[in-house]
């Protein structure tokens, strides 16, 4: 799993991938502001590098997350986020308002949906699990507008 500690190039060289500066620039993007989308990591690699093409940007996420060094989540409506929390089963909590995504632990009790009824033959490797609601400034905003405090 890392951590926002950890250097980049560090795991770029453990997934045997070389280190470039298009490669560094868009894992310190995303260590920096998790769950974010391609856009605004091609903004942020733009701002570290100067001129790089969003294709170049789609490229790298899409290699860092074959690699493993990123996890992609895509909650329905949204589009894909990136992150570096891997190698673990978290989840995640998603602000219908305001579109907020924030990590939530693994599930604790019984957990009946992670193993299927009928795998149709699949080997399954992963459950995605995702939570929604409202974060607590939409809730206080959505209050104030109700005239309740």
């Amino acid at each position: 799993m890392h951590t926002n500690d950890a250097d980049p190039r560090s795991w770029l060289r453990a997934a045997g991938l070389r280190v470039t500066a298009p490669r560094v620039a868009v894992l310190n993007a995303v260590a920096d502001r998790p769950h974010t989308d391609a856009d605004r990591v091609a903004a942020t690699v733009r701002e570290a590098l100067g001129s790089v093409s969003t294709q170049a940007v789609y490229d790298v996420l899409n290699a860092c997350v074959r690699a493993g060094i990123l996890r992609r989540i895509e909650p329905a409506g949204s589009p894909a986020l990136y992150e570096t929390r891997i190698g673990d089963n978290h989840h995640h909590l998603v602000c219908r308002n305001c579109d907020t995504v924030v990590d939530v632990d693994c599930v604790v009790g019984s957990a009946p949906c992670l193993e299927p009824l009928n795998d149709h033959g699949f080997v399954v490797d992963e459950a995605e699990v995702v939570f929604w609601g409202l974060c607590p400034t939409c809730r206080s905003r959505e209050r104030s507008q109700d005239g309740v405090d």
